[in-house]
């Protein structure tokens, strides 16, 4: 059967071993029966750069590089530094913020999510000035235990700061969301980041529209599979 396959925030990291080992199981069956894969953000759960010698990234580029399938990955928030040199270890192609495909007779915009969460202003304001290519080229210039501490401060400082926040204001922005699909001429949307999965049903310009969102990678596995008939949410065990 021909399908893609979609993930995102597996927030990979040594803490978490269980995860990881769903992750490699994951590329070892599931993933081999499809014609791509895209991971949509968060496949980390932080990173600081592509020197980082820590051995989990390693491990996972040459699974990711065995998987005989074409793979693409769009940068989440917590991984918006993993760069080229990641993505030739492991096969991988990168795409940009906002990513439209045409497969199957579907036009889909793929994108991690986290732009849609318009609400969350001191997120998006934080998110513009990470985003500064030259501020990006200063931080990876530090030296690597120096980014490590200004990395864990933070996500110390993101959790924080997300305790006193409501549940709507982390979640996408309808009016954000319709102008994303308008924008790019799709009737499906799949994003990522706000650990919601859920296939959503609504009208878009008067014709009917879909918002598939994936799981977070906590308990279990979950991804997003596009075939001729549409989208499918469908969690699994690791």
């Amino acid at each position: 059967m021909s399908r893609t396959l979609f993930i995102a925030d597996l927030h990979l990291c040594q803490e978490e071993p269980a995860i990881t080992a769903g992750f490699l199981h994951f590329l070892q069956r599931e993933a081999q029966q499809c014609d791509a894969l895209y991971i949509l953000g968060d496949l980390f759960e932080a990173w600081i750069g592509d020197d980082d010698p820590n051995p989990l990234h390693q491990q996972i580029a040459d699974a990711l590089r065995a998987l005989p399938v074409p793979k693409f990955f769009i940068h989440g928030n917590r991984d918006f530094l993993l760069g080229q040199q990641f993505a030739r270890a492991s096969g991988m192609t990168l795409l940009p913020e906002e990513q439209v495909l045409e497969r199957y007779g579907q036009r889909v915009l793929m994108m991690h999510g986290d732009t849609l969460c318009t609400d969350d202003h001191g997120y998006q304001r934080f998110r513009a000035k990470v985003h500064q290519r030259w501020l990006q080229r200063l931080f990876l210039a530090l030296p690597l235990r120096l980014r490590m501490r200004i990395a864990a401060r933070m996500r110390a400082d993101s959790q924080q700061a997300n305790q006193h926040k409501s549940l709507s204001i982390m979640d996408v922005n309808p009016q954000a969301v319709a102008a994303a699909m308008t924008r790019q001429q799709v009737p499906i949307l799949i994003h990522g980041h706000t650990h919601r999965p859920a296939i959503h049903q609504f009208e878009l310009a008067g014709t009917p529209a879909q918002r598939a969102v994936l799981g977070a990678w906590h308990e279990r596995g979950s991804m997003i599979q596009l075939d001729a008939q549409g989208v499918q949410l469908i969690e699994f065990p690791f």
